[in-house]
C-alpha cells in the first residue's frame, strides 16, 4: 500500500497588480501636495502682506477699506458686464459655425482651426496696435456718414463694445479648443438628422439638442472666458479704459497693501465660481 506524501503549501502571493495602485495613490498624493504649495505659498504671502504691517501689526485694514475705495465698484462692475457679454456673445458665434462645419464641410474643419488658434500667434501688443489705428481711421473715414455715431457708441466709456468685439478674438482659441472637445464626444450629424426628422427648427436643434449636452464644454469655456476678461490688461490700458485689472495696476502705485488684497480677493473669486460652475455641470446631466 502506497501513502502519498503531503503537499507542501502554497504560500499566498499578494499579485502585483494589487501593490501598483498603492504607488500610483502615493504618487499622486505627491504631485497634489507639491502642487498645492504651488498654489498656496505665494497665496499666502500676498495674503500676510496685506495684513501684516510694521508699524500698525497685523490689520484687516487694506480688506475694508477696499469697499469703499474709488472706481472699484465700477471697475468690477464693468469687468464683470464685459466677460457677460463676451461669454455670451462667442458661443453664439462659433457654435453654428463649428456644427455647419461638421455636417456640411468636414473638409474645412483644418482651416476653421488655424482660424481660430491665430489670436495665440499674434502678440497683444500688436494687436492692439492695430484695432487703434483702426479706430482713428475709421472715425476720420466714417465722419461723413451716418455710421460714425455707431462707432462712437462702441466706444463708449461707461460699456465700451469695442472691448468685447476685442475679448471674443483674444478668448476664441480656448473656447474653440474646449466646444471642440465637447463636439468630439457626441454624434452630431446622428443628433441632427434624428431631430430633424421629428419635426424640430434648426434653432431648437441648437439649443435642445446640442447644447444640452455640452454643458461642460460650455462651462469651461465660459470660465476660460471670465478668467481672460477680469485679468486683461494690455489691450484696455492701450485703448484709455479702466476695467478691474487697470484699476488694480493705476492704485499699486500709492496703495500696495490694498492692491494686492485686491489681487487675492479677485483670485478666490475666480476660484469659487469654477467650483461652482464644476458643480453645476456635474450635478445636471442631460436627459
Amino acid at each position: 500500500m502506497t501513502t502519498l506524501a503531503p503537499v507542501a503549501p502554497v504560500p499566498e502571493t499578494v499579485p502585483t497588480g494589487q501593490a501598483r495602485p498603492s504607488r500610483s495613490r502615493l504618487w499622486r498624493g505627491v504631485v497634489l501636495a507639491l502642487a498645492g504649495l504651488y498654489f498656496l505659498v505665494p497665496l499666502g504671502a500676498s495674503f500676510w502682506f496685506t495684513i501684516y504691517n510694521e508699524t500698525t501689526g497685523v490689520s484687516f485694514a487694506p480688506y475694508l477699506e477696499l469697499w469703499t475705495a474709488e472706481g472699484f465698484a465700477s471697475s468690477l462692475l464693468l469687468s464683470l458686464g464685459l466677460a457677460v457679454a463676451t461669454i455670451v456673445l462667442v458661443p453664439l458665434l462659433t457654435l453654428p459655425a463649428m456644427i455647419t462645419v461638421r455636417l456640411a464641410a468636414p473638409r474645412l474643419r483644418p482651416v476653421m482651426e488655424v482660424v481660430c488658434t491665430l489670436p495665440l500667434v499674434v502678440p497683444p501688443i500688436t494687436f492692439v496696435a492695430g484695432i487703434s489705428k483702426s479706430l482713428q481711421v475709421g472715425g476720420e473715414v466714417l465722419a461723413p456718414t451716418p455710421f460714425w455715431a455707431t462707432l462712437i457708441a462702441i466706444q463708449d466709456q461707461d460699456f465700451p463694445l469695442v472691448l468685447v468685439f476685442v475679448y471674443v478674438i483674444l478668448v476664441l482659441p480656448f473656447v474653440y479648443r474646449s466646444l471642440d472637445a465637447g463636439l468630439r464626444t457626441m454624434d452630431v450629424r446622428t443628433l441632427v438628422e434624428a431631430a430633424r426628422n421629428l419635426g424640430a427648427s434648426w434653432p431648437h436643434v441648437l439649443f435642445r439638442v446640442i447644447v444640452p449636452n455640452l454643458r461642460s464644454a460650455l462651462a469651461s469655456a465660459s470660465f476660460l472666458t471670465l478668467a481672460l476678461v477680469l485679468g486683461e490688461y494690455t489691450v484696455a490700458s492701450i485703448l484709455g479704459y479702466q476695467p478691474f485689472a487697470v484699476w488694480i495696476v493705476t492704485i499699486s502705485g500709492s496703495k500696495g497693501q490694498l492692491s494686492v488684497a485686491v489681487s487675492v480677493l479677485s483670485l478666490l473669486l475666480t476660484w469659487l465660481l469654477l467650483l461652482t460652475i464644476s458643480g453645476g455641470t456635474r450635478g445636471r446631466r442631460p436627459a
